[in-house]
């Protein structure tokens, strides 16, 4: 056991808040520490890790899903890989995405045993935008979670509010979270010594805003055992003929559902099981959550789903499908479902098979209902004043709706890349450095209610010169 666990610094705050501008700060300053930075955004393109500056640490990214979701099992097994290191690191800083609650990612270090050994977590640090975060406090969002579970609160963008007004909004805040340290910063700067190795984080104070903080949570909503002889059966997703539902986990009860992609699709993993006594289901439902963060298999109506360690992301049509699972050996088989709408159940030679064993895995928490995001990668090179027209124009008609947008553009006749960032109606673009031998790619992203997917990459293809 390491008597001397490696500090974790959990950097959190709803988007656009500064997260990353205080990544930068701490990365820039000659503090002497050697740290390893994981990263990770909520949106269907990486775009943080082209906004990170160039830096000895190391830079892990995830950009495949929510932290707190499918992707605590990629936090894991980076983890575990960053402690087969040959030099010990002095520190460890994770930035959640912006519509995170941090307590699943806090979690992660007091459930695995491993983890507990290893790491000590030292203190979630919550970036406070205080031009926007009222707004977000008024609807309910994460950004609540984010202040509750702060060891550290930097009340941010503190020139773009009246003085009345920030003390009105530090008073809120204190409301929330009165034990946090709290400092009014710009552009997020600060000591070091504020934000890093200040062991700030309690467990009593997590447990207590939480009761069920050390409750595990899993990136499935829903698991079925199904007893299935070697051979072809139909595993169906949605109301099919009239066939009856094998289960009904709670889709009709309130409980809201998060989707991290496209609504029409739905993750799903197979694996065999030896029996169904209460270990050998908890052995295989264990070893599933990692899978749920593994690469994709992408399978269209029709395809084939082989049982194993593997995460199978069937496409659905209006919310239904209809896939063939392949059987080679008989005996009990473990369905996994990821956060969907619909039943799921099996057909065998036209019968349904009914499940031998079921549990709900409800997720404790879920983004904001409407909240999506809609990630464009082009190449080509941008008319720049197509491109401010558009841009100009979605910020008016859109603003309100847009939590955030960023991205690195290649613009016509400029040799630069072009950074650009967006909270609302605020909208920042600046070129930075030379694309060199760097192949000339747009890669942006929107995070948002009610975005219309085909209407923005639409306008943007309508962006780029001819």
């Amino acid at each position: 056991m390491d008597t001397n666990p490696i500090p974790v610094t959990v950097l959190t705050g709803f988007l656009g808040s500064g997260k990353t501008t205080l990544l930068n700060r701490i990365l820039s300053e000659r503090h002497g520490r050697k740290l390893a930075v994981i990263e990770n955004e909520f949106g269907e393109v990486g775009v943080d890790n082209q906004l990170v500056i160039q830096s000895e640490e190391e830079l892990f990214e995830m950009n495949n899903g929510c932290i707190c979701c499918s992707v605590r099992g990629d936090l894991i097994r980076i983890l575990g890989r960053l402690l087969k290191r040959k030099d010990r690191l002095d520190g460890i800083l994770i930035e959640t995405t912006g519509l995170a609650n941090p307590a699943p990612v806090a979690q992660t270090f007091f459930t695995d045993d491993e983890m507990r050994r290893n790491f000590r977590l030292d203190a979630i640090v919550t970036v406070v935008d205080a031009k926007h975060v009222a707004s977000h406090l008024d609807s309910g969002d994460e950004s609540v979670k984010q202040l509750a579970f702060a060891d550290v609160i930097l009340l941010n963008k503190t020139d773009l509010v009246a003085g009345a007004e920030l003390d009105a909004l530090e008073s809120r805040i204190r409301g929330i979270n009165a034990v946090a340290t709290l400092q009014r910063t710009l552009n997020c700067d600060v000591p070091l010594d504020r934000v890093l190795d200040v062991g700030g984080f309690s467990l009593g104070r997590a447990t207590e805003i939480d009761p069920k903080f050390l409750e595990p949570e899993y990136p499935f909503e829903w698991a079925g055992a199904y007893r299935l002889p070697a051979g072809t059966h139909d595993l169906v997703i949605g109301h099919g003929d009239g066939e009856a539902h094998d289960h009904d986990h709670g889709h009709a009860d309130g409980h809201h559902h998060h989707h991290h992609g496209n609504e029409n699709e739905l993750d799903v993993v197979v694996m065999p099981v030896p029996s169904l006594d209460e270990a050998a289901i908890a052995a295989v439902r264990d070893s599933a959550v990692p899978v749920f963060s593994d690469r994709e298999n992408r399978l269209e109506g029709g395809g084939r789903i082989i049982p194993g360690a593997a995460l199978n992301r069937l496409h659905l049509s209006g919310g239904s499908g209809s896939f063939k699972l392949e059987v080679t050996e008989p005996g009990h088989f473990l369905v996994f479902e990821g956060c969907g709408e619909e039943p799921l159940h099996i057909l065998s030679g036209g019968d349904t098979v009914r499940p031998s064993w079921q549990a709900d895995f409800h997720a404790a928490h879920g983004h904001s209902e409407g909240v999506s995001s809609v990630g464009i990668q082009q190449a080509g090179e941008l008319d720049g004043k197509l491109l401010n027209d558009w841009i100009s124009g979605l910020l008016r008609t859109k603003g309100n709706d847009i939590y955030r947008m960023k991205g690195v553009l290649s613009v016509k006749g400029a040799a630069r890349r072009l950074v650009f960032q967006g909270i609302h109606m605020l909208f920042d673009a600046k070129f930075d450095r030379d694309w060199g031998t760097e192949p000339r790619m747009n890669t942006l992203v929107f995070i948002g209610r009610n975005l219309d997917r085909a209407a923005l990459n639409e306008a943007f293809r309508g962006c780029l010169s001819a």
